[in-house]
């Protein structure tokens, strides 16, 4: 049972945790109760709040607190009302942002503006909840456009054809920014010396990995090999330096919310190419984080991808997961990264990036095995990990094994685990009758989402969310399916689809909530679909539709034909004696045509 904590511990308590104690210039903060907002500043206001970081800057975040002991419910209407009372005060005040804080010393609600937000049970220190108001995504149009000067300069001045080449270089580069190499540092000295430096501080990063994975040494490996010109254009590595600096502050900032910067680079890389060239498809962000939620992914899951690419949806686990946990420093975001994400790679290059693109994005990568979807080893491997959720994007083509991946995977995880993957549309009534009369048997599908028909708009292929409950057998169960036509994303030259109006929150929100509740009320999309019929989401058959001068051609090709007349010689006729044989004038409406000619025409 909890220990009891009297309102004054828990106010005394989340006063060190928030930092209140502490000393800034231009602040106002401390606990107590009898401070009025009249003292603070707020002339006229006899209220008094029981935590305050109020900045003399109205544009900065303000923070409240209000505290009750560990008995009270702090979810009823009179506590809210308190906390957004005070808060109030604040925004009428003029300050732009005011973060509440209602807190019983074992559950946590908040509120920006007095509307509820997302933050973690236990109090963070004030510098969380500035950076979750200030958080707003890192800048990927700028990420894009230093990308594409870092893709010209391997190519042209360092004589790097190797697309994948390409793509390690960079994230090595990012890698041994990110762990100390100080890159800028090394602008106007020769290239030898920063090849060396990124091999060398990617070796000291790895050394305690490496003994929980081995085959970290990839990473290494695949970089040595990389073939490339050590380029004396002064101007191309002082280029490529300030490039690399400059997404390593993006992604090393507070404003990083799992955005996968290796899908970045392989949008950018590659954007030639309609498929890469070893059957990857990479995951567009945003079904990264819509899987995330379609399968209630929490920071006490263990997640899988065991055909992890540049490893998007770990990366993306990963942030959500330390997000939940209360931000990258607390104790258990250290546990996340360390035994909560498992994946796997075939491909050595692609493993390699795995590997970079977890250590560019704060760590992760211990957990990434380079082994094959296909083989019992790999089995194995998945059956010896924790594993309670997987998302996964496997290849489509039937020489990668791809119903094998699939059949595999279920097979080896525990049962009751959901498995999400994305698989082309028709790709569970394709397979072998054998092989999925064997799955059925022992695993169920229980949704089918369509997913908009432009998404993977390179590879010429439509896709669908399959997921799966392992361990139970479907029994002819029906299986929900809806379709989401539209994501609200738009093309842009050169860089693939993006969210440039900012249409996929609230797209998004709507789909989680209605998936959650088995329906589809906007878009009239819902269906039950049955198993013994179809495996997959049955779009409705258009209705039959005639036009008037459909009609007509038809009838009178129908009394040609009774006629025995050549319905094309009939027309050229036709044409001809309109257009020649007849008198045609002009005037402000348009072209007449008066059709005259000989009688026996």
């Amino acid at each position: 049972m909890a220990k009891f904590l009297r309102e004054d511990e828990v106010r005394d308590n989340d006063k060190i945790i928030l930092g209140f104690n502490e000393k800034e210039k231009g602040i106002q903060q401390g606990t107590g109760q009898i401070t009025t907002f009249n003292q603070l500043g707020i002339k006229g206001v006899s209220d008094k709040p029981d935590g305050w970081y109020i900045p003399d800057n109205k544009n900065a975040v303000a923070i409240l607190l209000e505290t009750k002991n560990s008995n009270e419910d702090i979810g009823t209407n009179k506590i809210v009302d308190e906390i957004k009372k005070n808060c109030q005060i604040l925004m009428d005040a003029g300050w732009k942002n005011v973060v509440g804080i209602l807190h019983n010393g074992y559950k946590t609600a908040g509120f920006l503006n007095n509307e509820p937000i997302d933050i973690p049970n236990e109090i963070q220190h004030k510098k969380f909840y500035i950076d979750l108001v200030n958080e707003q995504g890192i800048p990927t149009q700028k990420i894009y456009g230093v990308t594409r000067s870092i893709n010209n300069n391997l190519h042209v001045n360092f004589g790097v054809k190797n697309l994948y080449h390409r793509m390690i270089f960079t994230a090595c580069a990012l890698v041994a920014q990110r762990y100390g190499a100080r890159l800028e540092k090394l602008k106007d000295c020769e290239f030898s010396l920063l090849h060396i430096q990124i091999l060398n501080t990617i070796h000291k990063s790895l050394e305690d990995s490496k003994q929980h994975n081995m085959k970290l040494h990839i990473l290494e490996e695949v970089y040595a090999k990389i073939d490339m010109n050590y380029s004396e254009n002064q101007k191309a590595i002082n280029d490529f330096i300030n490039d690399v600096c400059t997404i390593s502050d993006c992604v090393n900032s507070n404003e990083w919310r799992g955005e996968d910067v290796m899908g970045i680079f392989f949008n950018e890389f590659n954007r030639y190419k309609k498929k890469s060239e070893a059957g990857q498809v990479f995951t567009p962000e945003h079904i990264t984080s819509f899987m995330y939620r379609l399968l209630d992914v929490t920071q006490n899951d263990y997640l899988g991808d065991f055909t992890c690419g540049s490893g998007a949806f770990l990366v993306k686990g990963m942030s959500n997961m330390m997000r939940e946990a209360g931000g990258y420093d607390t104790n258990k975001a250290k546990e996340i990264r360390k035994g909560h994400l498992f994946g796997i790679e075939f491909d050595k290059e692609i493993y390699a990036l795995a590997c970079a693109n977890m250590l560019i994005h704060k760590d992760g990568k211990t957990n990434l095995d380079q082994n094959d979807m296909r083989t019992d080893s790999a089995c194995e491997w998945i059956k010896s990990k924790p594993i309670t959720k997987v998302l996964m994007n496997p290849p489509y083509e039937n020489k990668y094994g791809c119903m094998t991946i699939v059949e595999n995977v279920l097979d080896s995880v525990k049962a009751g685990t959901d498995c999400a993957f994305i698989l082309p549309d028709k790709k569970l009534e394709k397979a072998s009758k054998t092989q999925i009369k064997r799955i059925l048997s022992n695993h169920k599908i229980t949704k089918i989402i369509k997913l908009p028909e432009p998404l993977f708009f390179g590879v010429g292929v439509t896709t669908s969310i399959f997921v799966f409950k392992t361990g139970q057998p479907q029994n002819g169960q029906e299986i929900f399916g809806c379709y989401i036509e539209d994501d609200g994303l738009e093309t842009v030259k050169n860089e693939g689809r993006q969210d440039i109006k900012h249409k996929w929150k609230a797209i998004e929100d709507y789909w989680i909530d209605s998936i959650s509740k088995l329906r589809d009320t906007k878009h009239n999309t819902a269906q039950w679909i049955n198993p013994e019929k179809h495996l997959s989401y049955q779009m409705p058959e258009k209705p039959f539709e005639i036009s008037e001068e459909d009609f007509r051609k038809a009838a009178m090709d129908y009394i040609c034909f009774k006629k025995g007349i050549d319905t094309k010689k009939f027309g050229e006729k036709l044409l001809n004696t309109v257009l020649y044989g007849s008198e045609v004038t002009s005037d402000d409406t348009g072209v007449n045509i008066k059709i005259g000619g000989d009688k026996d025409d």
